[in-house]
């Protein structure tokens, strides 16, 4: 383990952010539990998250995503607004206050999932997640 994941003091340590992405059944859930573990175990405090979700807004915009018929479009900026949500209630307040936030896919999950069947260059998508994230 590095010397900042031994540290005890929340108060001295950064908050520090880490995405997991994969397929589902990868294993994802799994890293993610034994990280978590190991940050705790050194003493820091831990916010598990995930994406789409996160936030009771954002679960709602989840449910959506998954279950309703909706053009591309639509699709991905159910997914920003999500995410910005999600950003300003958990993400942002966790890492201000020193926690580890471990998060269940992120920005890497949107291009994957929501780019390809978008048909939209990347540089849309860029602008939408740089939307998400101003304060």
């Amino acid at each position: 383990m590095t010397d900042d994941l031994n540290k005890n003091d929340n108060a001295m340590n950064p908050g520090l952010f880490v995405s997991f992405e994969g397929i589902d059944g990868a294993g994802k859930s799994s890293h993610i539990e034994a990280l978590a573990q190991a940050f705790r175990d050194a003493g820091r405090r831990v916010t598990l998250t995930r994406e789409p979700g996160g936030t009771p807004l954002a679960e709602k915009l989840r449910a959506l995503l998954l279950h309703e018929g909706m053009d591309a479009l639509t699709e991905a900026l159910l997914a920003f607004a999500g995410r910005r949500d999600h950003l300003r209630c958990v993400i942002e307040p966790a890492l201000a206050r020193g926690e580890v936030v471990l998060c269940d896919r992120f920005t890497d999950a949107t291009f994957a999932y929501q780019g390809p069947g978008a048909a939209l260059i990347c540089g849309c998508f860029r602008i939408s997640n740089n939307w998400c994230r101003r304060a």
